[in-house]
């Protein structure tokens, strides 16, 4: 019985633990900006299948409701990814892009980006379509999209004066695994940080 308890206990705050760092993730590297247009970058995740997988669905969901949320007059979408992984023969792009249309019915504007094979690329090759917006939202994974703000940082940081806060960390929302999300998130700061320090304490 004592053991049982422990272990509650135990997992418990393990998933207080990932709650907490994902919800603080989400919030570093962003400000508060106004402005009549706005870009909400969804980065891939590799997806050899020939529809988009579980990640992708969940990060396709996270843009859009970046932008419902936003009282933008001008918005786009932006679907950052190349064909990755063994047998690949759509990009992750594309393959968010018919999600987001076909299954979700968005019918805002979609910008793809379809060439990048990590997460540094997809940053290096966004940068074009992101020149004119006044606010800019990465919507994936809070660590995940923490990396990619912080490649933007270093590429232009101009633009990374204009990141904004995207709708893509909600309390409860993927709390099985946010423990691992934050395990992933700890060591990617980790050799963020031997650059370049981000997340003050």
């Amino acid at each position: 019985m004592r053991r049982a308890t422990g272990l509650a206990v135990a997992a418990v705050a393990a998933l207080a633990w990932g709650e907490w760092l994902n919800w603080r993730w989400s919030r570093v590297l962003v400000g508060h900006r106004d402005g009549a247009s706005v870009a909400v970058v969804v980065l891939g995740y590799r997806n050899p299948r020939p529809t988009a997988n579980l990640v992708n669905r969940w990060r396709v969901r996270a843009g859009l409701r970046s932008v419902a949320a936003d009282d933008a007059r001008k918005s786009r979408v932006i679907f950052s990814g190349g064909a990755v992984g063994v047998g690949a023969s759509v990009t992750e792009a594309q393959l968010m892009a018919d999600y987001a249309r076909l299954v979700l019915e968005f019918d805002g504007t979609v910008l793809l980006e379809d060439r990048s094979t990590t997460t540094w690329e997809n940053i290096t090759n966004v940068i074009p379509l992101l020149e004119d917006v006044d606010r800019i939202k990465i919507a994936s994974q809070p660590a995940h999209a923490l990396k990619a703000r912080a490649y933007l940082r270093r590429q232009r940081p101009d633009l990374a004066e204009r990141l904004v806060r995207a709708d893509d960390y909600r309390v409860g929302e993927w709390m099985a695994v946010k423990p691992l999300l934050a395990l992933y998130g700890l060591w990617t700061l980790r050799v963020l940080e031997a650059d370049e320090r981000i997340v003050s304490s």
